[in-house]
């Protein structure tokens, strides 16, 4: 049965070779991303780990590596404490925060990127491979990389921003640096440590405290005595810990891109299992009288199915196999071809891991069994009188009326759990688990609805003639066949026309929550890098005459009613000039000692207006705030009160965003007033309401061309199952063809026959593929709604959707080339004789 089995496979190659190609697309799209994600999360590992061989153990603000994120800086006394540890062998302080280094050309270098400046602290610092290291303000020196970025040298004058107008400085030397965020393209800028001080802490202050261990000392040892005294709001991390964390951070860049990659890799592999099924089922038809035969002489039903399944495991393994290689060279052609757009990715050995290696043989040869579990079943129940029967037995009403039943309940409980879930505040998973069964629920009626959709077209096809009445008769002759080879396109357009609903919804909900009352300011002034700003920046723009009202933005993490919230501080007087909050009860308080609070975390918390809320701020005071009023969710929801309430609990005052409301409104003189004013900061964005829509939208914009590509694959795999069903029906129905062609239809006439059937397959498929797409994209946005945003509303483009139905129909066009090509070609006289 194995040589039986093998000797298929090599009769029937050229009927494989879809199946292969499918398989071996959806193995390629996982096996490279599996190892152009693995190489760079082993590099950006290698990285770090070189980034933190200089210390052991790590003293820095809670949660963060950024001292600025809590607003708390560590001093000169603990700096002292630490070194005197029995475990320290020494403890240097380290200056942090955002440097915004400008480029030859006026634009910020490393954007996007962590774009860090830092003290010289002497012992561990980065060695200097030009110049010498920065000694008093004015000075700073620049990391190699930075340098073959930007042309800049030693004795160079650069301009950069520290949260602030913008400075001008010498480069005194260039260094050489194994820092992570530095290899993933960020830039790292030195200054003495006074003016690091002056800059991003205060003077005696530092953003972390590295220390050494003393021999015989671990460093989990020296973090226990280091935690055992420290301040509240001050952690102790070993450095193994935060080069752990920096590769994952700078590797989770590429993180969700490789897990879009995988999604869309395993809709390509589900798309394939239709294709899978219909080849198989196919060949098992065509194949009646041989396996009928095999059971006459004394093979039992086990080997007819192991005989199938071996055919399907040499198969899906030379699929899976083929796309293991292609795919690793396609993670290693995108990470070329990533770092030649200029994104600078560590450098590193392509890494093929195990993992990536058996994942895709798995999955390949996983999925291929599987889609041919069916067929091989009906292969084993051909008893061995059907040696002489038709190779095409229907399917009795009894089995149908069985699936069209199964079907039916999949698809009611399905659009159930769908609707209910956007009346669910958090209905995610129902919403998934819904999605699931109404698209099983749809495929398993397929077959009953081809009839009635492929009917409707009827009076389109009869102005073909007869070619346009036979294309539609054979459309549905195979309704099972016609089925699966509909639903690979059903697949691919519903997600994309879902996309499509939501993108078109999600524009159009963003431009009515910037036109609606929520931001009723006119400028919204924060950092390129959403790090904090200069504290005297919301001072600079209220004395500006143009200005009639302004509130920074403060953010800072405090313990209340004891659980660790977000509290975002407001000048409570002018932020109702600013900002629309919908209260649902009370209002802003006058009093610096008040609270306001969204109502989700109200009500999750059993807090009502008038209630004393205890606070434990971030330098250990506790106190007290008066909740004022209960607000409606938004997108920027949590504990907001006035600033005079959190300032004096903050060693370091920032703001995040400041926002801006003028006289005259907004204009474009204005708004190089405010910039004037900032010192053109090449750190600093300056954006009206205009600008927020298109940034939101244009991030939504490339999203969606993103899924859209990797959705593409999808669409390539259903193409080939039309051409594979297509070309082994031409295959079954050679006597057909030619008897038509013997009563005098010609060959253009069987090329049209042939188009045309593809067409209304591929019609059928799209048409199931845009309602669902629609109905998907209307229930995700009722629970974006729910959740998040309440100016969303249902758009649905249908200008762009009737674009994804011409695409279905030209998808058959293009698919029926090489088969109604094959047809026309047929021998008449050959073509007669076939039994």
């Amino acid at each position: 049965m194995f040589r039986t089995a093998l000797r298929n496979v090599l009769a029937h190659k050229a009927r494989l070779l879809m199946t292969v190609l499918a398989v071996m697309l959806g193995v390629a799209f996982v096996s490279g991303t599996l190892v152009f994600t693995n190489t760079v999360s082993d590099a950006y590992t290698r990285s770090s780990e070189k980034s933190f061989d200089r210390f052991d153990v790590q003293l820095r603000p809670t949660g963060t590596g950024d001292a600025a994120g809590t607003g708390r800086v560590l001093d000169r006394k603990l700096l002292d404490r630490a070194g005197k540890l029995p475990g320290a062998a020494s403890a240097t302080g380290t200056v942090t925060g955002f440097a915004a280094l400008a480029g030859k050309d006026g634009e910020m270098v490393g954007n996007g990127w962590t774009t860090a400046g830092a003290d010289h602290p002497g012992a561990g610092a980065p060695p200097m491979s030009k110049g010498r290291a920065p000694a008093a303000a004015g000075e700073i020196a620049l990391d190699a990389r930075t340098a073959e970025r930007t042309g800049y040298g030693v004795g160079d004058t650069v301009r950069l921003s520290v949260s602030g107008p913008v400075l001008t400085q010498k480069v005194t030397g260039v260094f050489t640096t194994d820092d992570g965020n530095v290899a993933a393209g960020g830039t790292l800028t030195l200054f003495d440590t006074a003016t690091a001080q002056k800059l991003f802490a205060k003077p005696g202050h530092y953003s972390r405290i590295d220390l050494a261990t003393a021999p015989g000392t671990t460093p989990e040892q020296l973090r226990e005595q280091a935690a055992k005294g420290l301040p509240y709001g001050v952690e102790a991390v070993t450095a193994a810990e935060l080069a752990a964390q920096q590769a994952a951070w700078n590797a989770s860049n590429f993180t969700t891109l490789s897990q879009v990659l995988l999604a869309c890799a395993g809709i390509a592999l589900f798309v394939g299992v239709f294709l899978i099924v219909n080849t198989f089922t196919m060949l098992v038809a065509q194949r009646t009288k041989e396996l009928a035969l095999l059971r006459a002489v004394g093979a039992t039903r086990r080997q007819v199915t192991r005989s199938v399944l071996v055919e399907a495991f040499l198969v899906g393994l030379v699929a899976s196999a083929a796309g293991l290689a292609f795919g690793v060279g396609a993670g290693a052609g995108v990470r070329a071809l990533l770092s030649a757009s200029g994104s600078t990715l560590p450098e590193g050995p392509l890494a093929v891991g195990s993992t990536a290696v058996l994942a895709s043989l798995a999955i390949g040869v996983g999925v291929t069994l599987l889609a041919a579990w069916l067929p091989a079943r009906h292969a084993a129940k051909i008893p061995p009188v059907a040696a002489m029967g038709s190779v095409h037995t229907p399917a009795t009403g009894r089995s149908l009326a069985v699936r069209n039943t199964v079907g039916a309940v999949l698809a009611a409980a399905g659009g159930g759990l769908v609707i209910a879930a956007t009346a669910v505040r958090s209905g995610n998973l129902m919403l998934g688990a819904g999605a699931a069964l109404l698209l099983t629920g749809v495929f398993v009626l397929t077959p009953l609805l081809s009839r009635p959709v492929i009917a409707a077209a009827g009076p389109l096809l009869r102005r073909f003639g007869v070619c346009g009445h036979l294309a539609g008769q054979n459309a549905v002759r195979n309704p099972r066949r016609t089925a699966a080879t509909a639903s690979a396109l059903t697949i691919g357009l519903a997600l994309v026309a879902g996309l499509t609903v939501i993108g078109a919804s999600a524009d159009k909900a963003t431009r009515e929550l910037a036109a609606s009352d929520y931001l009723r300011g006119d400028y919204i002034v924060g950092m390129a890098n959403a790090g904090p700003l200069a504290p005297d920046t919301e001072r600079k723009v209220r004395e500006l005459d143009e200005v009639a009202a302004s509130s920074p933005r403060r953010v800072t993490t405090a313990r209340v009613d004891g659980v660790d919230q977000q509290v975002t501080g407001f000048r409570a007087g002018e932020i109702g000039e600013l900002v629309g909050l919908d209260f649902a009860e009370g209002s802003f308080g006058t009093g610096g000692a008040s609270a306001v609070v969204d109502k989700e975390t109200a009500e999750a918390s059993g807090w009502r207006v008038g209630d004393i809320l205890p606070v434990t701020w971030p330098d250990g005071a506790r106190g007290e705030l008066r909740l004022t009023g209960v607000y409606e969710s938004t997108f920027d929801d949590g504990v907001k009160t006035d600033l005079s309430a959190m300032e004096p609990h903050l060693d370091r005052v920032f703001d995040t965003e400041v926002f801006v409301k003028t006289s005259g409104g907004p204009s474009e003189e204005v708004k190089r007033t405010l910039e004037k004013a900032l010192g053109d900061s090449p750190a600093i964005r300056i954006s009206d309401k205009q600008d927020l829509v298109d940034n939101i939208t244009g991030t939504v914009g490339v999203v969606l061309n993103i899924l859209y590509g990797m959705l593409a694959l999808a669409v390539v795999v259903a193409v080939l199952g039309v051409v594979n069903t297509l070309a082994m029906s031409v295959h079954e129905r050679a006597q057909e063809i030619g008897l038509l062609r013997a009563i005098g239809l010609d060959r253009s006439g069987v090329r049209r026959m042939v188009r045309l059937e593809s067409v209304v397959i591929s019609l059928f498929g799209g048409v199931l593929g845009v309602g669902l797409g629609v109905f998907f994209g209307w229930a995700v946005g009722e629970l974006v709604a729910a959740m998040e945003i309440n100016t969303w509303q249902l758009v649905v483009p249908w200008g762009r959707l009737a674009l994804f139905l011409a695409a279905a129909a030209l998808v058959g066009v293009i698919a029926a080339l090489w088969p109604a090509r094959r047809a026309a070609k047929l021998d008449v006289l050959t073509a007669i004789k076939a039994e």
